[in-house]
């Protein structure tokens, strides 16, 4: 993935903060073993927030002619993101499916797609629908489905603290929306166990 460009993230800043923050919980930033931290904290954020400064465009807009007009699933992608809301940590699952209509995409790039938007403060249910979006308007296809199943660490280690619940969201456009038989496929797929030579 790109390197996002040095003045995008203020690290400095980012720096002040968390030292800031160090003091409101009746720490000491001056101790050994936080000395470093508000840098390391600094470093971590400009990496997991990259996506705010990268276009999915810039990957899905590599693609070629193909005269495939069958689904396309790229499932069981690892992604990790931030809740908004409390700046926690979500991780999980997406899946894409697509239909192409002459033009098919890398199939890293639909990863990469997951990556950009999953490294921004995030919603889940507004990651799927920008993986969706991003997908119909960059590739056009006949029609998009993605599913995103996580867990949220905001829901696991404070609050209601239920280790183990995922939410799942997704998205359906295009001839995903309109045909059942075409989602029903595609949620079939996502579904069984990974085929593999023997």
């Amino acid at each position: 993935m790109n390197e996002i460009s040095p003045q995008a993230i203020d690290k400095e800043r980012i720096r002040r903060a968390i030292r800031e923050i160090l003091i409101a919980i009746g720490e000491d930033p001056d101790r050994e073993g936080l000395l470093r931290t508000p840098e390391r904290i600094a470093d971590m954020y400009a990496e997991i927030f990259a996506g705010l400064h990268q276009d999915p465009a810039s990957v899905l807009s590599v693609s070629f002619e193909e005269d495939h007009r069958e689904m396309v699933i790229l499932r069981d992608i690892p992604f990790y993101s931030m809740c908004e809301h409390h700046l926690l940590p979500f991780h999980g699952k997406a899946h894409i499916g697509y239909i192409p209509k002459g033009k098919v995409v890398g199939i890293s790039k639909l990863a990469r797609v997951v990556e950009i938007f999953a490294r921004r403060p995030q919603l889940q249910e507004r990651l799927t629908s920008q993986i969706a979006d991003a997908i119909m308007e960059y590739i056009q296809p006949y029609g998009v489905g993605v599913v995103v199943e996580a867990e949220h660490l905001c829901m696991t280690m404070r609050g209601i603290k239920k280790p183990g619940s995922l939410v799942v969201t997704s998205a359906n456009r295009g001839i995903f929306l309109t045909r059942r038989e075409t989602r029903a496929e595609f949620l079939s797929l996502i579904d069984k166990p990974c085929v593999t030579g023997g």
